[in-house]
């Protein structure tokens, strides 16, 4: 996390999520939801530079979709970022019995079995739906769920979101030097790590796999944590439905890679996590954050090989 000193811009961006979350937290969401989902459309109208990454990203995902069903793909993505941002100013406020009513959950016993079995497990998901949301349905569901969290440079932010992650039982631990150990701790206790893994993270130990058929810098923690400790690695996203309320699938665990290296296999069971992200994206592409420059980091070879101009989508 960096170290500069707090910014005019950075005041001004917490009143504004300040006022919003105070004003949107106490209106029912059949009121904030579909504000939200219009400031997400003025703010993706008026943020050039997301827009344009996010149709570069687009683009390389679904090379065969044409500029009209990408920026109505866009508009979507925008909805539903919004809608998001307001369903998290209700989560705030909500209470357990209203956070189960506004999104179900299947697929406990995939992660009750090794908790019956005393291995803790790891749980694996992505910027995907609303994953705060989710977060909060797996402690109402009595998960007993440690997260690892990147801390953000204005601690009036970091605040705002361990307070809703702790809302409902969830612990943090801060990616740093000691994360691991302490990630580690949690699993010998019985608990579940929960590590969101789809984004392109400086300074924290990585592998490169596939990613909509391109190489991207992938968090490698979460497969060296389960193959260490012995526990499985369980996928988990939340999704939203057509009604605004949402789905938790908690899914079967990845199989375990077969024996070899430790590097092949932390590198195997990264990849196979990522293509299950892959694969929910696929399913919900307006519900992931396209706006990320997920493939910001290549292989040295490989952007010397693209050239100039895939280098430079590459690295987007």
């Amino acid at each position: 996390m960096s170290e500069r000193p707090l910014r005019l811009r950075d005041h001004l961006l917490y009143r504004g999520l300040e006022a919003f979350l105070s004003a949107a937290g106490h209106l029912p969401l059949g009121v904030n939801r579909p504000l939200g989902a219009q400031i997400g459309v003025l703010a993706m109208a008026l943020g050039a530079r997301d827009r344009r990454r996010a149709r570069s990203h687009l683009r390389i995902a679904f090379p065969s979709l044409d500029e009209s069903s990408i920026r109505a793909l866009l508009r979507r993505t925008a909805r539903h970022v919004g809608a998001l941002l307001a369903e998290v100013a209700w989560l705030l406020q909500a209470t357990p019995e209203e956070v189960a009513e506004q999104c179900t959950i299947s697929g406990l016993e995939h992660v009750q079995r090794p908790l019956e079995a005393g291995t803790g497990a790891v749980m694996i998901t992505g910027h995907c739906g609303n994953w705060e949301l989710l977060n909060a349905r797996l402690g109402v569901a009595g998960i007993p769920l440690t997260v690892a969290v990147r801390g953000m440079h204005d601690p009036r932010l970091d605040h705002i979101a361990t307070t809703l992650r702790s809302r409902f039982g969830g612990e943090m631990v801060p990616r740093g030097q000691d994360a691991g150990r302490r990630l580690l701790a949690v699993l010998a206790a019985n608990r579940v790590n929960g590590l969101l893994i789809d984004q392109d993270i400086k300074d924290i130990p990585g592998v490169f796999v596939p990613f909509f058929g391109r190489l991207a810098w992938t968090p490698s923690g979460a497969a060296s944590l389960a193959l260490r400790h012995g526990c499985p690695v369980v996928p988990v996203f939340a999704h939203r439905l057509g009604d605004g309320r949402h789905l938790a699938e908690i899914h079967p665990p990845l199989p375990e890679p077969p024996p070899g290296p430790p590097e092949e296999r932390i590198t195997a069971l990264t990849a196979d996590a990522t293509a299950a992200i892959e694969r929910q994206i696929r399913a919900y592409p307006e519900q992931w954050v396209w706006m990320h420059r997920r493939w910001r980091t290549q292989p040295a070879a490989a952007a010397e090989a693209a050239g100039p101009a895939e280098s430079s989508t590459a690295a987007s």
